[in-house]
């Protein structure tokens, strides 16, 4: 595929939207329902924790792929650290993260639901950036895409390089947008709580 003469970059204001519509939904789920793999469970904590540890991935996984990429989206052709493995990092751990959340609350189910939904969201995103890229790398990019994956990642072909210039501002936003999954945490033993003493009715329960 040849270069394309000014090609455009995706417009992500609509799967900002469509992301923004996805989050009050999962909030509302969360808020008024109760996983019946409750507090009383042997298993509550340890689907908690390991909710907790995907979140943990996904955070530090969106800062190590910033450091790579920073502002340099959409004017360079980056296929190096994650973006050796997959060719989109970002969304990747995002969906690692919500998949996550699904398991803090404590539900197996409601963690599939929010990741598969990320998935499916993500991967379409990454469908029209990845035409967008072909029109504006032409051959150089359809060679990365031969050999790295587009989404879930393949540790084997990982490569690197010497020197990384990364932007501090693009790190700083990653990392205050990670500040709000690592706050689910709190957020959902809060709502724990306030259903244990019934100031929040549960009209549902979730396996």
């Amino acid at each position: 595929m040849n270069e394309v003469a000014n090609p455009q970059p995706f417009n992500q204001r609509k799967r900002l939207v469509v992301v923004q519509i996805l989050a009050v939904f999962a909030i509302l789920l969360i808020l008024f329902s109760r996983p019946l793999l409750g507090t009383s469970s042997p298993w509550h904590e340890p689907i908690e924790f390991a909710g907790l540890a995907l979140v943990l991935s996904c955070v530090f996984g969106r800062l190590w792929s910033i450091l790579y990429v920073g502002d340099r989206k959409n004017n360079e052709l980056v296929s190096s650290g994650p973006y050796s493995v997959t060719r989109n990092p970002l969304y990747f751990f995002s969906t690692l993260g919500a998949t996550g959340i699904g398991l803090m609350f404590g539900s197996i189910s409601l963690s599939i639901i929010f990741g598969v939904t990320s998935y499916l969201v993500f991967a379409a995103t990454a469908h029209k950036e990845s035409q967008f890229l072909a029109g504006k790398f032409g051959r150089a990019y359809e060679d990365y895409a031969r050999r790295t994956p587009s989404f879930f990642p393949n540790p084997g072909i990982y490569m690197d390089e010497v020197g990384v210039v990364f932007s501090p501002i693009a790190l700083k936003k990653t990392f205050i947008d990670a500040l709000y999954f690592l706050a689910i945490f709190p957020i959902i033993e809060f709502v724990e709580y306030l259903q244990s003493t019934s100031a929040i009715p549960t009209f549902l329960s979730i396996i």
